[in-house]
């Protein structure tokens, strides 16, 4: 996708949740809009280097809590307890299962797996989330 159609997107989605069109939030949000697979904090910054962009990591952070909190991203946990961060591609996005491959280390949705809640939970229990993480080698790194 090209960029300035994610730019496109990412604005009307911050728009949707009637936020302000930043451009921190509109750039970080075209960039994740446009990558294959979760990124973190470090491939973000790489990424907008590439861009000719430049965030202080406080406004990166900032901005990523904002599109989290709006549901217009997710952060995922990696196995190395650092945070992922993914483009939703709605505010109703449904629980799923993330995919962590061990040899290219990429973290990957799997929307078409739900992490569906326990049916059994004890008594007086309450669930409020589920994570279903898979780990793995993925397509790519498989077919090798």
């Amino acid at each position: 996708m090209k960029t300035e159609e994610t730019d496109d997107i990412a604005k009307a989605l911050i728009r949707q949740s009637s936020g302000r069109v930043t451009p921190a939030r509109v750039n970080l949000l075209s960039i994740l809009l446009s990558a294959p697979t979760a990124l973190n904090h470090q491939a973000i910054e790489q990424v907008a280097k590439e861009r000719g962009l430049s965030f202080d990591r406080v406004t990166l952070y900032r901005a990523l809590d904002w599109l989290v909190e709006q549901g217009i991203a997710h952060r995922i946990a990696s196995v190395n307890r650092s945070w992922f961060f993914n483009a939703t591609s709605d505010h109703s996005s449904t629980p799923h299962a993330h995919f962590h491959c061990k040899q290219c280390e990429q973290i990957y949705c799997l929307e078409e797996i739900h992490s569906t809640p326990l049916n059994n939970l004890p008594r007086h229990y309450q669930l409020d989330e589920a994570e279903l993480s898979l780990q793995g080698q993925c397509m790519n790194c498989n077919t090798k």
